[in-house]
């Protein structure tokens, strides 16, 4: 299976998370495992565009880290640092302390603490969804 198929792969499991898990749970659980979910697939996204650029002889190895590797993307690839600050923040979101507002309830929120407050509610979420979805359709543009 190709990193694209991978990455299509995951952002389907978003999908059901988002769409379905998230409407009936309504916990913070939920929120996170589609986060991840959409961590994941930029990370498989990521990797098939350093496929690519390996495949053009523009870069010469890809790096171990997922972060190297995304910042290895951010500088050969026009038009993908917005989608690079969402795979940041993704990472930040995952690491980071929380706490839940009104967990089971129509208003969830995950909302970050420490000094950079985020908050995280449904249609966050799903905005997010959307941008890693506009990031993989521009990589199987790019690729093809």
């Amino acid at each position: 299976m190709s990193f694209l198929e991978e990455a299509e792969s995951e952002l389907k499991r978003a999908d059901h998370l988002l769409f379905i898990s998230l409407k009936y749970t309504r916990t913070c659980d939920i929120i996170l495992n589609t986060i991840k979910r959409l961590i994941s697939a930029i990370d498989f996204a990521i990797l098939a565009l350093l496929e690519q650029l390996k495949k053009e002889k523009k870069i010469k190895t890809i790096p171990d880290s997922p972060i190297e590797r995304a910042n290895l993307v951010k500088e050969k690839i026009k038009n993908v640092k917005k989608y690079i600050e969402y795979y940041m923040l993704f990472k930040f979101l995952i690491k980071t302390d929380y706490e839940a507002r009104e967990e089971y309830r129509k208003n969830l929120a995950l909302i970050t603490k420490g000094k950079r407050k985020i908050v995280v509610t449904e249609d966050i979420l799903e905005k997010y969804f959307y941008a890693t979805k506009e990031f993989l359709n521009f990589v199987k543009e790019r690729i093809k």
